[in-house]
Parts: structure tokens; sequence; C-alpha cells
């Protein structure tokens, strides 16, 4: 990986940028505990196919980005969402906005995956000068009804560390994601682990992640300023973040094209990419027509 760093504020990011810089930069923000290559290499390029030059990131607290002072969240504040958090998705939001400043000051097309989502839609909110179009996979409006996680899938949250962590993660995928996952889905998840595992440089801070996602604000008065071109993915066989978190956070931003995929769980399966991919391009070519 050709890998860099940058200092936004107290925190450094690590980065990595694919394709031509001269062209759209795609910002891509990741979920809970996850580093920058769980955007596949093979997705990435799909993108820098389409004419775009792409940058993924580790957010704080994975990865090889600073590992940030503070608690986590315990099983029982998990429960009853009343987590104190270390710092908040605005806050990660900020990275992510200094992390455009940096590679981009045209600014970027920001998808964000899951937790990453959430954080995408504070980037639009918080830095909207920054900020071409929005994309949103697997998010909700934080809005305390909507897109809230199954019963069924709480334990997941909550089982103690697998054995064999590479097995212990294809397990979880199978039990969260989507229909029709294959042996090569399993397989990505295989290589990924061990990737993430020889980069991370840090305790693990996926706790103090957690917290700032349950600790999240309703973001839906916000929302419905925006005024940059939008695409709401979800998956409606999504049980992590139930697919209203998408219809609500579809029907708050003015103009947004809300995209439910039948079959996709809480994952980006390789059978979603196509369908992802032609959403962002097609969200910035309305971003690209509207400054035209």
């Amino acid at each position: 990986m050709n890998e860099r760093t940058v200092r936004v504020g107290d925190v450094r990011l690590c980065y990595e940028s694919l394709g031509d810089p001269r062209d759209p930069t795609v910002l891509l923000v990741m979920g809970l505990n996850l580093s920058m290559e769980w955007w596949r290499d093979d997705f990435c390029a799909l993108l820098v196919r389409r004419g775009f030059h792409v940058v993924r990131f580790d957010n704080r607290d994975v990865g090889r980005s600073s590992r940030v002072p503070g608690r986590g969240i315990t099983a029982w504040e998990f429960l009853t969402r009343r987590a104190t958090p270390a710092y908040t998705l605005g806050d990660m939001a900020d990275d992510a906005a200094g992390l455009i400043a940096h590679v981009d000051p045209r600014g970027a097309h920001v998808v964000g995956a899951s937790l990453g989502a959430m954080v995408a839609q504070e980037v639009a909110i918080r830095h909207p000068g920054r900020t071409r179009s929005l994309v949103s996979i697997m998010g909700r409006p934080g809005d305390g009804r909507t897109g809230k996680m199954s019963w069924r899938r709480v334990p997941d949250f909550l089982r103690p560390p697998a054995a064999d962590p590479v097995e212990g993660m294809v397990a979880s995928f199978r039990r969260i994601g989507s229909a029709g996952r294959t042996a090569q889905d399993d397989e990505d998840v295989r290589v990924t682990v061990r990737r993430a595992a020889a980069r991370d440089r840090g305790e693990d801070g996926g706790g103090r992640q957690l917290a700032a996602c349950v600790g999240e604000r309703d973001r839906t008065a916000d929302l419905r300023r925006l005024t940059m071109p939008a695409l709401v993915v979800h998956g409606l066989r999504d049980r992590v973040i139930l697919p209203s978190g998408g219809r609500a956070t579809a029907a708050a931003i003015p103009g947004a094209e809300l995209l439910e995929v039948p079959g996709m769980g809480h994952d980006l399966a390789r059978w979603v990419w196509p369908t992802v991919v032609d959403g962002i391009a097609r969200t910035a070519a309305r971003a690209a027509g509207a400054t035209a």
C-alpha cells in the first residue's frame, strides 16, 4: 500500500490515494472498527476505472491512525444506549474534512458505509463546502426511532472474541451479510483481516467508536438543509441497521435518491459493488451538472 499520513488537529490520519489526483476525488469512510482495507482493492479499482481519484483512510482509533485517550463502552451502556463518548461522530467528520482539504481543495464526493455513513452525513452537514456529493450506505439519521438493530443481531456485538479471529470474522459476515455471499467474499474477509492485523499499530479503539455511534445526535433537521446531490443505499436484508434508517435518511435530504437493494445485508458483497459504484458515479454526475 502507498500509505501517507496527515495531521488534522490533534489526530494523525493514515490514508491512501489511488488514481489520478486530477480526477474528481471520492473519499471512502469505513464503518465501526474497520480500517481502510475494508474498502477492497478491487472495489476501489472499479471507481478509478470510472474516472475517480479514490482516497481511503483509517478513521481515528483504527489501523495506523492516532489512538485517542478515553474509555470505550460497556455492554450495559450499549444495551441501554447511554454511552458517554470520548469523542463524537462530528469529531470524526472533522477529521475527514481535514483530510479532504489536504488531498483536494476542490472538495470530494463523500461515501460512507455503516458508522462511516453517519460520519459522512456529518461531513456534509458541518463542511458543505468540502462535500461535492454525499452517498450514505447502510446508515440512519440518528433520530432514535429508525434504523435500529434487530434484537437477533445484538449478541453479535456482545459475544467474546473468537479463538480464531479470521474465521470468526468470516462467520460474523455470514450472519449479518447479504444473501448470495460467495467463497470469494469469504476469502476477501480472510485476506482483509490478515492485512489489517499486520498494519494495526495500537490498542483496539472500537469501543470508543461504538460509544460515539451510540451517543449520536439526531441529524434530521440538519440533513433537511443539505443542498448537494445525495444517494442513500440500503439493503432490504440489513438487520444491523434496519432499512427504516435508510428511508428516513433519504426522506430528510432534499432531492435524495433512495436505492434499496433486495438481498443486501450489512456488508458489501461483491455482487453489490456494480450497483454501488454506478450509484456513486450517478450522484457525482448530478453534482457536476449542478456546478455546470
